[in-house]
């Protein structure tokens, strides 16, 4: 199944999920089209996968159409399904500091910053 979310994801790329041409005709996307998805996703499929994965994008196109025709014009676009506000919090200190007391065991500390040996020369 993963090769079918890769193949969806190089589709919508190229653009072949968005109908530009004719917006009333039910799009099926050909085995060339698959086959053209599939190497920009870089997926090698088997002779025998075409079949499926032309079958499976077409259902999943045909579903993105019955979406997209939702009426959507009077929602008003919400960040929580439920109809609840954040509890907010003050911002206020509640772990003490204790830098200094953590860089005790610190082979060689400067300036708050732990000093390792150079990797890159």
């Amino acid at each position: 199944m993963h090769k079918t979310a890769c193949i969806i994801t190089a589709a919508k790329f190229v653009g072949y999920l968005v109908r530009l041409e004719i917006p009333d005709r039910p799009v099926s996307l050909t085995k060339e089209q698959v086959q053209h998805i599939a190497i920009l996703a870089r997926l090698q499929l088997e002779d025998d996968e075409f079949e499926d994965v032309v079958s499976k994008l077409s259902k999943i196109v045909d579903f993105v159409d019955q979406l997209q025709a939702a009426p959507t014009e009077n929602v008003v676009p919400m960040a929580h399904p439920l109809n609840m506000s954040l509890r907010l919090r003050a911002d206020d200190i509640t772990e003490a500091d204790n830098r200094d007391r953590y860089q005790e065991n610190a082979p060689s500390v400067e300036s708050g910053y732990y000093l390792v040996p150079r990797v890159i020369e």
